[in-house]
């Protein structure tokens, strides 16, 4: 959530019946799944999930062997939209987590003065850096380093939770790579909708532009692999709800890093093998281009 403490987040409880629906991944039989290796039709989650010919693989029988005669190196274990699968698979997420306190600990012992400096702000004299501040001035780094800085203890405790939440699992459906991808350009796309949009002396912060591009990709992910939509649909809307409801929310970053979170994970989940990466980080590239004519375009009304 970006200028105003807290996102609140809250899961859908589901009937007992529904429960009984789907198997469980024989890895983690916490998790629910329709989804089966296509070799040895254990049911498996996406996290477990690895891109094979045809369906996907689990990874004991991916360690076995490709099946083809080729020895087990052959085929390297690839996440559900081509990524490496790594040991630890929420590696990223941790990381990033750990950026956003870090950089918290830092607003809390240099003061606003740190904040004024880094915080997403068209155009205005600031009081405290006693000089004209903002993208508009060429400090363009703003659009990135307003992702990691928040305005008080509920505010990064409600997004890093959801990162968490969130986060994680997606990490290990996609691989570390594309899910980086996938954060920093659903949260460069809030920035930009943010500076194209809001008043010029407004400033704005928080990761929470990324944070909603997790929740669009999330949402995308589930449809491919025909899982109940109704909780991840009852989560955006109450998020949304939160969004236009409560005052000093920047609405902007939060649809811009939605709508970005939906157009990259749709890449990401539905490529087609013999051209996944091409089109799935020419999709972010694009992204990215638009980011930057609308960047240009304020500027331009600006100054």
């Amino acid at each position: 959530m970006d200028q105003a403490p807290g996102n609140p987040q809250g899961p859908q409880d589901q009937g007992h019946q529904d429960a009984r629906a789907l198997p469980t991944c024989y890895r983690h039989p916490d998790r629910e799944t329709g989804v089966r290796c296509t070799r040895c039709e254990r049911p498996i989650c996406p996290e477990c999930m690895i891109s094979a010919s045809v369906g996907f693989q689990c990874p004991e029988c991916v360690r076995a062997g490709s099946g083809t005669g080729h020895a087990p190196s052959a085929s390297q274990p690839r996440t559900l939209a081509g990524g490496t699968v790594t040991a630890d698979p929420r590696l990223a997420t941790k990381i990033l987590i750990g950026l956003n306190l870090a950089v918290f600990l830092v607003q809390l012992s240099v003061g606003d003065r740190f904040t004024d400096r880094f915080d997403l702000i068209g155009r205005a004299y600031v009081p405290l850096l006693g000089s004209v501040e903002g993208v508009a001035e060429g400090q363009w780094y703003r659009m990135l380093t307003v992702m990691f800085l928040h305005g008080s203890y509920i505010h990064i405790l409600f997004n890093m939770l959801s990162l968490w939440w969130i986060g994680g699992p997606l990490e290990a459906a996609l691989g570390r790579a594309r899910y980086l991808a996938l954060y920093f350009v659903s949260g460069l796309a809030g920035s930009a909708l943010t500076y194209l949009v809001a008043a010029p002396n407004q400033p704005s912060l928080g990761a929470s532009g990324a944070i909603f591009g997790l929740f669009g990709a999330t949402a995308v992910l589930m449809r491919r692999l025909n899982y109940d939509m109704r909780p991840v649909i009852a989560l955006l809307v109450i998020n949304l709800i939160f969004t236009f409801g409560w005052s000093n929310i920047a609405w902007q970053a939060h649809i811009g890093g939605l709508v970005g979170g939906v157009v990259v994970g749709y890449a990401m989940v539905h490529a087609p093998r013999e051209r996944r990466t091409l089109i799935q980080y020419g999709v972010c590239a694009v992204v990215l281009a638009a980011v930057v004519v609308a960047t240009l375009v304020r500027t331009a009304q600006l100054t």
